[in-house]
């Protein structure tokens, strides 16, 4: 099974009083970039959530968004800081008195001062909490790459549509090939004879001579190897896996085999087979920046 590098997933999970949410999406990248959003309060999950993803996708750049609500009220103890709120105070009053100012000090005042509160809340289970994120993180993944290898099917589907459509430019090039060999072999041999008209020289040496020129325009290796390589993207397509950069690497041989095919003949129905073959594998290169 392959997997395309777009895809979206998402999960929701209610665990120890709290609602967890975990979005997952991303885009083609040549390598894995990932990138979490979190609660602050939370923040030592993120590395526990990166290895998570990393050891379930290859590539790409993913984008992970969790949010974290308590259902029920934290149990929170909210007391008053009493000798901080006292400094205030008598620092308030010496103000009023030493300038001559009116005093209107009021509790609203007085408690938007820093630390004139004491929040105590409940120590943390660190480990719980990552436990927690990290397991709906796994439900966003499995959904995540759900739509990846739907997406990646298709694509798979393509790429097949496409090498088989090569493969029949491929048999097109291998029928003219003889014929290409030999018209070049019967110009070469009365190009020779225009030349040598007025010298004395074996007609047996002509013809060798022009036989292993014509071989040159043969395309007869290019073709097994193109075929060969048609073969190996099978069968990462049938093997599945992150197979995305070994695609890359196997188109740009193709590419180089229908370079030399097209370079070696000056015949214009090889030269329409290998544009046509050459199309395809645009084609083709265009839909591998989209496998992992």
């Amino acid at each position: 099974m392959i997997h395309s590098m777009t895809g979206y997933g998402r999960a929701v999970k209610t665990l120890n009083g709290r609602e967890i949410t975990v979005e997952m999406r991303s885009v083609n990248n040549r390598f894995l970039d990932c990138s979490v959003k979190m609660p602050r309060a939370f923040s030592y999950a993120e590395d526990a959530v990166k290895q998570k993803i990393k050891e379930q996708v290859s590539r790409g750049k993913v984008d992970v968004f969790i949010s974290v609500n308590a259902l029920e009220g934290e149990n929170v103890k909210i007391s008053l800081n009493r000798p901080v709120l006292e400094g205030y105070l008598a620092a308030l009053r010496t103000i009023a008195s030493d300038y001559e100012v009116r005093d209107d000090i009021s509790v609203t005042a007085l408690s938007r001062y820093p630390d004139v509160f004491v929040v105590e809340k409940p120590e943390e289970d660190e480990k719980q909490n990552i436990a927690d994120i990290v397991s709906v993180t796994q439900e966003a993944i499995e959904n995540y790459n759900a739509m990846r290898a739907t997406e990646g099917a298709a694509l798979a589907a393509d790429l097949r549509a496409h090498a088989a459509v090569i493969l029949r430019y491929v048999e097109k090039v291998e029928e003219r090939s003889p014929v290409t060999v030999a018209e070049y072999r019967t110009r070469l041999e009365n190009k020779l004879r225009e030349v040598l008209e007025s010298t004395t020289i074996d007609e047996s040496r002509i013809v060798t001579e022009a036989a292993i020129f014509a071989d040159k325009v043969a395309v007869d290796e290019e073709t097994v190897r193109l075929r060969s390589h048609l073969s190996q993207m099978e069968s990462l397509l049938s093997g599945g896996g992150a197979i995305g950069r070994k695609l890359d690497f196997l188109l740009q041989e193709m590419n180089r085999e229908a370079n030399t095919i097209g370079s070696k003949g000056n015949d214009l129905e090889q030269a329409r087979n290998v544009v046509e073959i050459k199309a395809e594998l645009e084609k083709i290169r265009e839909q591998i920046q989209n496998i992992e």
